[in-house]
């Protein structure tokens, strides 16, 4: 059976806009506009404008989700399958997941310049630490006696992790991805004020200046649906890779 969960995505726009709309009659000022003329805007400035925006946060979004996924996920493993090697390092882990990430941007800035490089490395730090708990906390509930059969049989670490570590962590994965992603989001656009021209969080904050609320209101709606996209993504990736979860 197919999934549904786009069907009630339409539905659920549509009664934000109605929202917004009675919202700008009842308040009648400039701060808040009509969705129809954002859109209208949105439309006639998208090619032109703000699709290199969305761009640039598309793409400083998915550099630091990879590089998170690629550094996370084999640590997390080793963590959660070795017992001195979580010893090891799950204090450092427990030291520096507290720390507010954004806190840690004036000290990238210094280090890695006011380019690119920092806003990916801040988007890894917030996904990293999802990735290691989530995958490493999966690994510790399966049960011992998962693995009694694949030892009996001289079966190799790949053979362990692909038949028994990875089925098992991927649902609390892709969990750990939508909880760090919202966050992600939110800070990029933090990020996204400093030491750069492009940018949803650099237009929006423009626009702000230059008192034009209505393209304000078209980088808001923009950067809403770039993560409707990483979640709806998420949600695929999930059906796809993990049916078994709709038949329990």
């Amino acid at each position: 059976m197919k999934d549904k969960s786009w069907h009630f995505y339409l539905p659920a726009m549509i009664l934000l806009l109605i929202l917004w709309y009675v919202i700008s009659i009842i308040v009648h000022l400039p701060i808040i506009p009509s969705p129809v003329l954002v859109m209208e805007r949105l439309g006639n400035i998208f090619t032109q404008t703000i699709a290199i925006h969305a761009l640039y946060s598309l793409w400083r979004i998915i550099a630091g989700v990879f590089l998170a996924i690629i550094t996370g996920v084999p640590i997390a493993v080793m963590m959660g399958y070795y017992k001195k090697c979580d010893k090891i390092l799950a204090p450092i882990v427990y030291l520096t997941y507290p720390i507010p990430k954004i806190a840690l941007l004036p000290i990238l800035m210094l280090l890695a310049g006011i380019g690119e490089l920092p806003k990916v490395i801040m988007i890894f730090l917030i996904v990293i630490f999802q990735v290691l708990v989530a995958i490493r906390d999966s690994i510790k509930t399966i049960p011992k006696e998962m693995f009694f059969p694949l030892y009996s049989l001289g079966a190799s670490f790949r053979q362990i992790f692909l038949n028994i570590l990875w089925p098992a962590v991927l649902p609390n994965f892709i969990t750990s991805l939508r909880v760090a992603m919202g966050t992600a989001i939110s800070v990029l656009f933090f990020t996204e004020t400093f030491g750069t021209k492009y940018g949803m969080g650099y237009f929006i904050m423009d626009s702000w200046l230059r008192v034009n609320y209505l393209d304000m209101y078209a980088g808001i709606v923009v950067l809403s649906l770039i993560g409707l996209f990483l979640f709806g993504f998420l949600d695929l990736v999930e059906n796809y890779f993990c049916k078994w979860k709709k038949k329990v």
